[in-house]
């Protein structure tokens, strides 16, 4: 037998007894061939109490209008008191003056408990993503509107699942998984933008992909922009409160 033949055989020797391991581990189901310990997940600690995550960025803590401006860059003026922000007449919608992109939000909201008026008057108000993607803030605890207006829609695009409004003058939440849309370079949407939505704890809109930014007349669609951007509260006549608003910058998985 020649050395290259020789080679072959001692190679199939020592082959098969490995394959034949590799083949009854998978018939006998050890667990270790499926298990990944790296990358190990980093640790953040839950909040206690209402209290948020510890990677969160806190947006708002009762205290102050920190971070906080005019929707045209001058400083916000809405009143904060009794830990909670709200909406003061005629002072315009307010945003962050940081950008953010993907993320976990967690806000909650107050209508005014002395109801005037009906449909889209009661509690209007809403909070935008990337200041262009509304998600609807509305008294909607026995208040007919159009579906894709009342609280819990993405406005004029998604009805949410069900309606789980508190009634007017109680305090009500919203956690959101947002992930931002993505632009080709020459403009065209490579990923939509992605909202999940818990309203009061109840899943409202389940991963739904947006038709564009926010629009009141005509047809939602996308115009290019940077992949972080503030998020806004909006004035839209009433005195809707907001409190304990914190978020968390996810990274694509």
């Amino acid at each position: 037998m020649n050395r290259t033949r020789l080679a072959v055989v001692l190679a199939i020797l020592v082959a098969v007894p490995l394959l034949g391991y590799a083949w009854w581990q998978q018939t006998q189901g050890d667990p270790t061939l499926t298990e990944v310990w790296d990358p190990e997940p980093r640790i953040v600690s839950p909040g206690d109490d209402g209290a948020p995550p510890s990677d969160a960025v806190v947006l708002f803590d009762g205290s102050s209008l920190e971070g906080w401006q005019h929707a045209n860059g001058s400083p916000a003026k809405w009143t904060v008191a009794d830990g909670a922000m709200t909406v003061a007449p005629d002072t315009g919608s307010i945003r962050t003056a940081r950008g953010f992109g993907d993320c976990q939000l967690h806000i909650e909201w107050r209508t005014p408990a002395e109801v005037h008026g009906d449909g889209q008057e009661p509690g209007n108000s809403g909070v935008y993503l990337q200041n262009r993607y509304e998600l609807q803030v509305l008294n909607s605890f026995e208040n007919r509107t159009y579906a894709n207006g009342q609280a819990g829609s993405i406005y004029k695009q998604f009805i949410p699942m069900v309606n789980a409004s508190r009634g007017p003058g109680q305090w009500q939440s919203y956690d959101v998984i947002f992930t931002a849309p993505r632009f080709a370079g020459d403009g065209s949407v490579t990923s939509p933008a992605i909202f999940t939505v818990f309203h009061n704890g109840v899943l409202v809109q389940n991963h739904v992909e947006l038709k564009g930014s926010t629009v009141y007349i005509g047809q939602p669609a996308y115009e290019p922009h940077s992949d972080r951007e503030p998020l806004m509260l909006q004035d839209h006549g009433e005195l809707v409160s907001f409190r304990n608003i914190w978020l968390r910058e996810l990274s694509p998985q």
